[in-house]
């Protein structure tokens, strides 16, 4: 006998089941993917959509370029196959950067579930593949064209049967078949086990199918993002930022509107299409846009179609965070990962608590090619992480994936996977803005090789030129760079070539302060020099304290009390002085 999903002890147990579906799904493919971009990085996603290919339910495992434009790509993936198409047994594939997460290296594959000849919903994952073809992971190409292989919507199964002919085409045009192919088959056994593990909980509840749970759930979520966005004061909330672009500035203008029970993020004034790979199509925008609302107004609110619906996006058609085909968009994520921020420095008036200060933005994604010891080729790519911006009542996180959820690749696994050679990964001191709370920490990457073979590296680096921005009195953080060891630049936006003796340090961007320096409790001061997170320069330079050494200068292991706060002279310091790093941004 079917039970009763309007009952909200019912329903509520239905999704908390809905939900350890999904998660098992993406636990699925973590444990039997090839390459550690997903196995460690986890650069993946993982859903749940009702047999109208409406997003239900998500893994909690993915980023949300990847979730919230998966709900998009369905809608074109349907109208692609309509259900009336669809047989027990298909599975569908895509990479259409404007269908779904916005590059060619992320494969969507869609599983139908079928409860005997009844399409009852889909499973659904992106996972980033670690090759494409094309030219190697990077900015530097000119159109889509250049940058891979296009995959338009098409069966990747037929009635259980693999399209043989398609396998053959990827395989021949990617630069590590092993790798590419077994994450491709990852992805179709995990929504197998999401296929599976789904009827089994519709059998044991009784139901035909789920939608009329379905219903009732994004019907609550809508209902409660629409409260939420009531409970902001109408009116209109703007903000501003500038991205080091590829060779020009990239200027992103937002304005949020909120009117009733409705908000609108509009991007009008944002700068014009790059010739350059760090376009953004309107999926992965929309998906950043729906993901900065909810995170900054709600973030306890269940993410699916209910909860998008009132929520709206404005992006001019060729501005960079509305891409036209057939703009290149492979460093898309570069300029996507802004989106958040400047939705939340709009916001910041109305946040209270939970504003927040400019980050490091975009994850640094870094792609390294060369040639193993016996002379075959490799690709690798991993996650490096900047700091984010500073809280309204908190500092911010050290070398942190933000706004993504991504992973950085354990040192270990890169060493033993490939002969690249790490030299250093530590914090970076000094890169956290000043401020009452302190923005985040960069870090110092230095990486090689261990053989004769010259490598190329690649890395869709951003706040080079363009800090994290301070708000309410706080410091910017600290900007990044990218050079050889001997000092010399190198532009990792394009793929570099380096000579096998030679190492390319990466020192990635802090984030922001939040209030005035001087506001910081001396204590926490100290507990950061203590921390090594700040030098004693800067304790006294940017935050007016000044900390005293008591342990004689060549003593190694040092203790808390060998550092005292001179408490006169803080006081005198903070009376007369200024934090250095706001009389730097005045100058500029």
């Amino acid at each position: 006998m079917p039970v009763d999903v309007s009952d909200p002890v019912v329903l509520k147990v239905f999704w908390d089941r809905l939900i350890s579906v999904t998660n098992e799904q993406a636990a699925a493919l973590i444990r039997t993917a090839f390459t550690p971009v997903l196995r460690d990085a986890q650069d993946l996603s993982a859903g749940l959509f009702d047999s109208r290919g409406l997003m239900i339910a998500q893994a909690v495992t993915g980023t949300p370029g990847h979730i919230n434009s998966m709900a998009t790509a369905m809608k074109h993936c349907l109208e692609e196959y309509p259900p009336e198409t669809l047989q027990p047994g298909d599975v569908l594939i895509t990479n259409d950067p404007w269908f779904t997460s916005g590059h060619l290296n992320d494969l969507t594959v869609t599983t139908p579930v079928f409860r005997g000849s009844r399409l009852v919903g889909f499973f659904s994952n992106i996972c980033h593949a670690v090759d494409i073809g094309g030219l190697p992971l990077s900015a530097a190409a000119t159109d889509v064209y250049e940058e891979g292989l296009y995959i338009p919507i098409i069966k990747l199964y037929k009635r259980g049967e693999p399209n043989e002919d398609f396998f053959e085409i990827l395989r021949a045009n990617v630069r590590d078949p092993q790798a590419v192919l077994g994450d491709l088959h990852a992805q179709v056994a995990c929504n197998e086990v999401g296929r599976r593990r789904l009827l089994a909980l519709l059998h044991e509840f009784g139901l035909e199918n789920f939608d009329d749970a379905a219903d009732l759930i994004t019907q609550r979520s809508e209902e409660a993002m629409r409260q939420a966005i009531e409970a902001l004061p109408n009116g209109e909330y703007s903000a501003e930022t500038w991205a080091d672009g590829y060779e020009d500035p990239v200027h992103i203008k937002v304005r949020v509107i909120v009117e009733g029970d409705e908000l609108t993020v509009d991007f009008t004034g944002t700068s014009p299409e790059s010739p350059r790979g760090i376009n953004v199509v309107f999926n992965y925008t929309l998906a950043y846009t729906t993901f900065a609302v909810k995170a900054a107004i709600s973030p306890e609110i269940p993410n699916n179609d209910g909860s998008f619906r009132p929520i709206h996006m404005v992006a001019p058609p060729g501005c960079i965070l509305h891409a036209q085909r057939p703009a290149p968009v492979a460093a898309r994520h570069i300029l996507g990962h802004f989106v958040p921020g400047v939705i939340f420095r709009a916001l910041g008036k109305v946040l209270a608590e939970r504003a927040m200060a400019g980050g490091a933005d975009p994850i640094w994604l870094i792609t390294v090619q060369g040639r193993r010891e016996a002379g075959e080729g490799f690709t690798f790519t991993f996650f490096s992480m900047g700091g984010t911006g500073a809280r309204a009542e908190k500092d911010g996180l050290s070398t942190t994936g933000f706004p993504s959820g991504v992973a950085g690749c354990p040192v270990e696994v890169t060493e033993n996977l490939t002969p690249v050679l790490v030299h250093r990964r530590e914090l970076r001191q000094d890169s956290g803005g000043a401020g009452r709370f302190r923005g985040g920490l960069g870090q110092t990457l230095e990486l090689g090789i261990r053989n004769e073979w010259a490598y190329h590296i690649a890395a869709s680096t951003d706040r080079i030129r363009f800090p994290g921005e301070g708000v309410s009195g706080g410091c910017a953080g600290a900007r990044g760079s990218t050079v050889l060891h001997s000092g010399d630049a190198v532009n990792l936006k394009a793929m570099a070539q380096v000579p096998s003796e030679k190492s390319v340090i990466m020192q990635l961007p802090g984030g922001g302060g939040f209030g005035h320096p001087f506001e910081r409790d001396p204590q926490s001061v100290l507990q950061d020099v203590l921390n090594a997170y700040i030098s004693l320069e800067a304790a006294r330079r940017e935050y007016g304290v000044v900390i005293s050494r008591t342990a004689p200068e060549d003593e190694l292991v040092l203790m808390p009390e060998d550092f005292q706060i001179d408490e006169p002279a803080t006081v005198d310091l903070r009376s007369i002085g200024r934090p250095q790093c706001l009389e730097e941004s005045d100058d500029t």
